[in-house]
């Protein structure tokens, strides 16, 4: 049951992120008009561009998650709701019962919960992350449309199709444009908020490009943030190497 007054007692940690693209950025929008490329890229009602926060937070997820399997932790197969916390259906018995550790149960909730399962929630848990849309704040009038002409290839032939020319919307190369968010993270029982804040962080040292056509060079960034805002001390560190990884 959710008690009201507990939510008016919680404070949540707001962190101000920065990504600087440092090349041309393909984020599409599919079915968008007004552009003449066959995907455009997305923008804000302003007309401001962004990249979407369920763009971003689902590839944070991913990184954090390989993060933690490769400390020791027991994770969850996501994004299927059958195989994550706290079904994991397709696991065996050995491999749930790994799962029944302190760690892993929230005071709030009788069921175990992986460590990715709770910081980005699944369809049982709440996440206690909210990311925003990372928007850029230059102003939209001051960044041409690039187009970029590209054809679809045969992957069995190995060449082009005949009459696959297609358009694709990016920014303007080397612009150093910098997108601005917030990631917001809400107090929850269970997961120590220091080692959950730490996995978040180290996945997104791991994101070095968002969008479309990263392979050809689109979306390469880097972040810029206050370290102290996430308030992690260096001992916070050695606490996200589970504790039988430690014996």
């Amino acid at each position: 049951m959710i008690q009201l007054q507990n939510l008016l007692n919680r404070r949540a940690e707001i962190s101000e992120i920065t990504a600087t693209i440092e090349t041309a950025l393909s984020v599409g929008a599919g079915g968008s008009s007004g552009s003449l490329a066959d995907k455009p890229i997305v923008r804000t009602a302003a007309g401001k561009l962004l990249i979407p926060a369920s763009q971003f937070k689902g590839r944070l997820r991913h990184e954090c998650e390989k993060l933690a399997r490769g400390l020791g932790w027991q994770v969850c197969q996501s994004p299927n709701p059958q195989t994550m916390c706290p079904q994991r259906a397709n696991f065996s018995d050995p491999e749930k019962r790994q799962f029944h550790r302190r760690e892993y149960q929230v005071s709030s909730e009788e069921r175990y919960h992986c460590i990715i399962c709770q910081i980005f929630g699944n369809p049982a848990l709440p996440s206690r992350l909210i990311i925003d849309d990372l928007i850029c704040e230059e102003n939209p009038e001051n960044l041409p449309e690039v187009l970029r002409p590209g054809v679809t290839i045969n992957r069995r032939r190995r060449v082009a199709e005949d009459q696959k020319l297609y358009f694709l919307e990016t920014s303007p190369a080397n612009a150093k444009l910098k997108f601005k968010g917030t990631i917001v993270w809400q107090p929850q029982p269970g997961l120590d908020a220091d080692i959950g804040k730490a996995l978040v962080l180290a996945g997104l040292q791991h994101i070095n490009a968002l969008g479309g056509s990263k392979s050809v060079g689109l979306g390469w960034l880097k972040w810029d943030y206050q370290k102290d805002n996430w308030g992690i001390e260096k001992t916070t560190w050695q606490k996200l190497i589970p504790k039988n990884q430690n014996q």
